[in-house]
């Protein structure tokens, strides 16, 4: 075995055992962060002005696969939104 392996697969079981404690932290922002950005995103959508919806239009077709799943977090039975019936 190479160094370089060596030293690749030290680096990864160090990556590993400082994120292993922390994964479901982090795993918990990252959707907090992503129901966030679903809002501000779907903001224009759901009525509520605000000043980026001219730029967050352009998100719009990438977070539609994501409506069903967030609209569960946030505790709707159905998606709020009319035109997009995802149950």
């Amino acid at each position: 075995m190479s160094g370089r392996s060596r030293l690749a697969g030290l680096r990864r079981g160090l990556a590993e055992a400082y994120a292993a404690p922390y994964r479901r932290t982090l795993a918990r922002a990252q959707r907090e962060e992503d129901d966030l950005l679903m809002v501000i995103v779907m903001a224009e959508a759901l009525g509520v002005p605000g000043p980026a919806s001219f730029y967050t239009l352009e998100l719009l077709p990438a977070v539609y696969d994501e409506v069903h799943a967030w609209h569960r977090r946030m505790g709707l039975d159905s998606s709020p939104l009319e035109h997009l019936s995802c149950c």
